[in-house]
């Protein structure tokens, strides 16, 4: 039998060993200044998501902040609706229909959250903004950061982090506004006031902030977020992705603008890196497309701008699909873009139909449980019951207490009851009929709550009655 020779792999003495670092240190990005159509639609979205956030806390809704997560109430009002704790279901809803919204968008554009709409690049590009006008643009940074300290680098420096971090302290008042009412937050934070757990969530929030967006930023992006993992599980050959156009690119050259560059051989990319020098995450898109991208469409703006700048045409990087670039036909109606949009449409339509249909009442029925029924004067039986009534409105109001399911059964208490907004009520109810009406030992019955102003509100809850066995 022929032996198979052993190769001896065992170092030896004379033996250099290699040491490789697993580790990446991260390297700042000096992002360009630049200009363009999806700089402007990105920079309008980013504009109006931070009035959003910064200014909903102060509109008022019938006499209270329109806006509040009031925690310690357990209460969320979202200006003319109030959800309680029992409306998790509907939550969670929310949460469901916004996933197949994000999945849906996925499949048919990429990854426009992430460049348009996510609160970690609007607040990022905000914060490379501050860099800019205070340091100047990206070769006038970069040779800045490379000089030693001086006066101005100096100046520099503390013009920028105090943007950052009054920026951050201002995100941190507005979030924490949203759970405790912002007119009352401020005026506590100039008289040294707050409470510990709003000490902790506004230093949280700043340090948080300040770091994410001025320290970490493509960070949080490539490591930190699952988004940029799964999305290209969603992808297929006809999402609209930012890709580069190599057919039309290569082979890359610089070359003189009138020159003729076919005749060298040349595509119309003039290898000037500004597509790489605009990205806030370091990518070449021509590398391919890449999960760290974040399609913002940066690139897409800065290689226009050079392409016109050459009398070239525009759209060497643009928004296209992988079909597209192959010479193919993009499908716009495919099964997959179908089922996401059905699922969505249901769900919305859902969710409507019980939001609309919410009864604005907490009502359940609890049985004395001390002793099934009593005998009193007048071969009269009794049956006790609790009634839980939870006013879940914005509005004090009155309700009529009604129960039906047996002939001669008669509330003893009174029939109206009066609850403030908010308010949890236990309120114990008496339930007489004369013995000789019973037909049965075990009776189901039905108590009804409704408002008596309008709009009428109406709830009910089943319970049971309990007696002796009708003699025979």
């Amino acid at each position: 039998m022929n032996q198979i020779p052993v190769k001896d792999v065992t170092p030896g003495k004379d033996n250099k060993t290699q040491v490789y670092d697993l580790y990446a240190k991260r390297e700042h990005i000096y992002v360009k200044y630049y200009k363009g159509f999806f700089k402007n639609l990105r920079s309008g979205a980013g504009f109006v998501l931070l009035l959003m956030f910064f200014t909903f806390s102060w509109i008022q809704y019938d006499g209270r902040q329109a806006i509040l997560f009031d925690l310690p109430s357990r209460q969320f009002h979202i200006f003319g609706l109030t959800f309680w704790p029992q409306d998790f279901m509907l939550l969670s809803w929310l949460l469901i229909i916004l996933a197949f919204v994000l999945f849906f968008v996925t499949v048919f554009a990429g990854r426009l959250w992430c460049g348009y709409a996510c609160p970690q690049f609007v607040w990022t590009w905000f914060y490379i903004w501050a860099e800019r006008i205070t340091e100047g643009d990206r070769n006038k940074r970069m040779r800045l950061d490379k000089e030693p300290m001086s006066k101005e680098k100096l100046l520099r420096k503390l013009a920028k982090h105090f943007i950052w971090a009054s920026m951050a302290i201002l995100t941190a008042v507005a979030f924490v506004g949203y759970f405790t009412p912002i007119r009352e937050l401020i005026p506590s934070i100039f008289a040294f006031n707050l409470g510990p757990w709003e000490m902790w969530w506004l230093g949280f929030l700043s340090v948080a902030t300040y770091g994410n967006a001025g320290w970490l930023r493509e960070q949080v992006c490539i490591y930190m977020c699952p988004y940029a993992r799964f999305q290209s599980v969603m992808f297929d050959q006809d999402t609209l992705i930012i890709s580069y156009d190599e057919k039309r690119g290569e082979k890359r050259g610089r070359r003189k603008k009138d020159a003729d560059y076919k005749a060298e051989g040349l595509g119309d990319c003039i290898d000037c890196q500004a597509c790489v020098h605009v990205c806030p995450v370091g990518i070449d898109i021509r590398d391919g497309l890449q999960y760290e991208c974040v399609a913002c469409g940066a690139c897409i703006d800065a290689c226009d701008e050079i392409m016109d700048k050459m009398g070239y045409e525009r759209g060497l990087v643009r928004y296209t699909t992988e079909h597209s670039l192959s010479g193919n036909k993009t499908k716009l109606l495919r099964p997959r873009l179908m089922g996401y949009l059905a699922a969505v449409l249901i769900m919305c339509s859902a969710f409507v139909y019980a939001l609309s249909n919410r009864v604005p009442i907490e009502f359940e029925v609890i049985r004395d449980r001390g002793a099934l029924f009593s005998e009193v004067s007048g071969n009269l039986i009794q049956n006790v019951y609790t009634l839980k009534i939870a006013n879940k409105e914005q509005v004090d109001r009155v309700y009529r207490v009604s129960v039906e399911g047996i002939d001669g059964l008669t509330f003893i208490n009174e029939p109206q009851v009066e609850i403030s907004s908010g308010e949890l009520l236990d309120y114990p109810v008496r339930l007489q009929i004369d013995r000789n009406a019973l037909t049965q030992a075990n009776s189901s019955i039905t108590f009804i709550v409704e408002t008596i102003d309008e709009p009428r509100v109406t709830a009910t809850a089943e319970s049971r009655f309990m007696g002796p066995a009708p003699s025979r």
